[in-house]
Order: structure tokens, then C-alpha cells, then sequence
């Protein structure tokens, strides 16, 4: 690896899984304003929106989100070709 390229900034930080409260501990060098209390200590937090505790590629649950009615124009749309 080269010298001088690589972050030196690297802390503990608490990721949040906003879509189901999972959160986990690991070092970052991501800027954040928000704080949890994790384990009985304060950490840095970063929410996310999804991460592998949600994802239906790793849990192998499919969830279905619509929104503006795309899936109902979707299935409509192409109900003609259902077998």
C-alpha cells in the first residue's frame, strides 16, 4: 500500500439500520453530529437505510415497497402476458 493515501482519523462508530433498529460497532473515519449511547458508552452515530440485517439478498426475505402505486401499474401493465 502506498504511504500517506489512507485516513488516519479511524474511531469506533455506531451504525443503525433505520429499517430495523439493528445496530452494530466498528471503526470509521465517517463525519457525523449524532451521538448514541451504545453498551454504556457514547459513540458517533450513522443511520443508514439498509444494511445486511435487512437486505433481501442476505436474509433472503423479499419486501415489497410501493410507492406511488408502481407496483399496481406494473402488474397491470403487464397482466396480459401472466401464463
Amino acid at each position: 500500500m502506498k504511504n500517506g493515501i489512507h485516513p488516519e482519523n479511524y474511531r469506533l462508530v455506531v451504525f443503525k439500520d433505520m429499517s430495523n433498529d439493528e445496530v452494530f460497532l466498528c471503526k470509521s473515519t465517517a463525519e457525523t453530529k449524532d451521538t448514541i449511547v451504545y453498551e454504556g458508552q457514547e459513540y458517533p452515530l450513522i443511520k443508514m437505510e439498509i444494511s445486511s440485517t435487512s437486505h433481501p439478498f442476505y436474509t433472503g426475505k423479499v419486501k415489497l415497497v410501493d410507492t406511488a402505486g408502481r407496483v399496481d401499474k406494473f402488474m397491470n401493465k403487464y397482466k396480459k402476458f401472466a401464463k
